[in-house]
């Protein structure tokens, strides 16, 4: 889904007022970790100090509003960017500056169970996805068959 500006400020200033916001997954870039429908909720960080593996929310430069896991920074051109992947993508998304990023996520809600982020699995899931990038590769074979086969 595309927003305009005006609805990211919207997000950025519900982040920055209440501290947090929630918000549904729509897509399967984060399979299995976050599934189509869980409630992410999302508090304000700053982008310098992410650490590998952490799940952000930040949008695109076209508005699209996204949730991957933070790789790494560069600077280029005298600009920082960040650089963010999906567990299921085979490559990473356009890099972003620190303006784009809405907050880090801290937990998800599933059928009325909730997650921590802090949970030391979702940690090393975190971790081993990026410096297993086979696995994402496993995951979009297995979520195409799920698609052909409709499960």
């Amino acid at each position: 889904m595309i927003f305009d500006k005006s609805i990211i400020d919207l997000f950025k200033n519900i982040v920055r007022k209440d501290g947090f916001i929630e918000l549904p997954s729509v897509g399967y870039s984060m399979f299995p970790f976050i599934r189509k429908g869980d409630i992410c909720r999302f508090v304000p960080c700053d982008p310098q100090t992410l650490k590998k593996g952490d799940v952000v929310l930040f949008h695109s430069e076209s508005g699209q509003l996204i949730a991957h896991r933070f790789s790494h920074s560069n600077i280029l051109e005298n600009r920082r960017y960040y650089f963010f992947k999906g567990d299921t993508n085979l490559g990473f998304d356009q890099p972003v500056m620190d303006y784009h990023i809405i907050g880090k996520l801290t937990s998800i809600q599933r059928l009325n169970k909730g997650f921590s982020i802090e949970n030391p699995f979702f940690k090393r899931w975190g971790k081993l996805m990026l410096v297993m990038p086979l696995i994402s590769g496993i995951l979009r074979r297995y979520l195409i068959w799920r698609r052909l086969f409709h499960f």
